[in-house]
């Protein structure tokens, strides 16, 4: 019953900001850990950044770490990700996706039972 949808996608320059939206309906996200995971052509999904149910424990990969940030409202269901300094290698669809179970490893794909969409991200000049 849970679906999400993201949002916020787009043409934006090296070096610049960009923040996408994951809303979600059906169920109270509070409950579930949130992953965002992005998938450039012709290579593999990964995962990016990763919440807890709480929002005080985040997980990122190595190539974000430092420029982009994770977090989520609760309230309004809704979790984000603020990209910064941005590069041309993080031209790729992002996705999010949610587990009501926990996670050893939340980067992981394996895990998560609901996706959304995705939504396209660009990085050029």
């Amino acid at each position: 019953q849970l679906q999400l949808v993201e949002s916020g996608g787009g043409l934006v320059q090296p070096v610049g900001s960009l923040r996408v939206s994951c809303a979600a309906s059906g169920g109270t996200l509070d409950y579930y850990v949130i992953g965002w995971f992005r998938q450039a052509p012709g290579k593999e999904r990964e995962g990016v950044a990763c919440i807890s149910r709480s929002g005080s424990g985040t997980n990122y990969a190595d190539s974000v770490k430092g420029r982009f940030t994770i977090s989520r409202d609760n309230a309004k269901n809704t979790v984000y990700l603020q990209m910064k300094t941005l590069k041309p290698e993080d031209t790729a669809v992002y996705y999010c996706a949610a587990s009501i179970r926990y996670i050893t490893n939340c980067l992981l794909t394996e895990g998560y039972i609901t996706w959304g969409q995705g939504t396209q991200v660009t990085v050029s000049s």
